[in-house]
């Protein structure tokens, strides 16, 4: 979280979001929903799978993680670090979704509609990527409020559908909770990419910033104090969500648990359907809320760049060039669990577990061997290995898996 310091000052960010005016409208309940719905997203359904905060005290208010990054090393050095690492978590948070939308909707109408002619999963990804190319043309995270709301709802509504029918159901016929039968390489490198899959799950700290930036802040009442009441809601629902699903839905399968649990239930039928449907909904608010600062650094560059004139046509080349990238490369692409290891260890593990306790090192500077410093360095290290770890597994396994895969189809 970020704060104002004793002086009361508030930095100006470089490049202020078109209608800025109306973007600072925001209550505090806007940013537990727009949190939960950027947090819990589908990798909650890979958690049985994988099974087989910081505070700023003192300081400026920034409005984008980009701001943060030019305090803690400088205006030259602080876009490089952290600006790649954001944008590999928003595009590969928007490339899984794609896959993540086509494959729930293609599950939801062959069990909601057994006698019709079933499409390829590619056709459902490109009707889900549709919908974006009119999403996109929304202004600002205020108004995508709603969607992300009903996203919000949505993902508490799948998520508890998940672990209560996987309680229903009970264990499967010989359930087995040993590790999965296979070379000891290949177990390695699943490992590494179960690793990515939880990291992918605890994946909206990248955009905290940037959805604390809609938020009132004056002097008398910082924009921290309501951030703070919306990330607490955010992490209450987030827990209620993610242990259930995780130690239930392995618990029912064990070992035999697919990437995405919903996949594993069958019955009742309308039940799973709705809840197929309902990570549909989720997601398309999910892909917003990461595709939004997006949107605002492709219109940036290129009104500054390529003298764009801002606008309507501004936005609909760039926004939908942007929607197109992404649903090209998850229709190409569409391997949920292997995706979520890769972006998950190569985006989310930097932006959520390390680099965020180097930034807090450069700007505070502890003590030596101090218990923050100790803490710090721990996670550093820790997030590290994830990073690595999980970025070789993910990639490893999408190589494999292509091997078999039949593009487009």
């Amino acid at each position: 979280m970020v704060s104002t310091s004793p002086t009361k000052e508030v930095a100006n960010s470089d490049g202020k979001w078109i209608e800025e005016d109306t973007s600072r409208r925001a209550k505090w309940w806007y940013s537990t929903f727009h949190t939960v719905t950027a947090m819990i997203g589908a990798g909650v359904l890979s958690l049985p799978y994988a099974m087989a905060y910081l505070g700023w005290d003192t300081g400026t208010r920034f409005d984008r993680y980009i701001d943060l990054g030019r305090h803690a090393f400088g205006p030259k050095l602080g876009p490089w670090i952290v600006l790649p690492q954001q944008l590999i978590v928003q595009v590969g948070c928007d490339i899984v979704y794609m896959v993540t939308g086509g494959k729930c909707l293609k599950k939801f109408m062959e069990m909601a509609c057994t006698n019709c002619t079933q499409l390829k999963q590619s056709y459902w990804i490109l009707i889900f990527g549709g919908i974006h190319f009119f999403l996109s043309q929304l202004p600002n995270f205020n108004s995508v409020a709603g969607v992300s709301l009903a996203a919000a709802v949505m993902s508490l509504s799948y998520s508890t559908i998940a672990w209560v029918g996987c309680l229903a159901r009970g264990q499967i016929d010989n359930v087995s909770y040993a590790y999965k039968k296979t070379s000891s390489a290949d177990y390695m490198f699943r490992v590494f990419n179960a690793l990515g899959q939880i990291s992918f799950a605890f994946a909206g700290h990248a955009v905290a910033l940037e959805i604390q930036a809609t938020i009132p802040s004056t002097p008398e009442r910082p924009s921290k104090e309501p951030m703070w009441k919306g990330a607490l809601g955010a992490y209450f629902i987030n827990a209620i969500c993610y242990f259930p699903v995780a130690l239930i839905g392995y618990w029912a399968f064990g070992q035999d648990v697919d990437d995405n649990v919903l996949m594993n239930l069958k019955k009742p039928a309308w039940l799973i359907a709705s809840a197929n449907l309902m990570v549909v909904i989720h997601v398309i608010g999910s892909y917003q809320v990461y595709a939004m600062p997006v949107f605002a650094l492709l219109e940036r560059m290129m009104v500054k760049k390529m003298n764009f004139p801002p606008g309507i046509a501004l936005r609909l080349i760039a926004r939908s060039s942007y929607v197109a990238f992404t649903l090209f490369v998850g229709v190409t692409f569409p391997f949920f669990g292997d995706l979520l290891g890769f972006f998950g260890g190569f985006g989310f593990a930097p932006t959520s577990y390390f680099l965020p306790s180097i930034m807090w090192l450069v700007i505070k500077k502890p003590k030596r061997f101090s218990a923050k410093w100790i803490i710090n360095w721990s996670c550093i290290f820790v997030g590290v290995f994830i990073m690595l770890a999980s970025t070789i597994g993910g990639f490893r396994n999408i190589i494999a898996d292509a091997s078999t895969y039949s593009f487009y189809t």
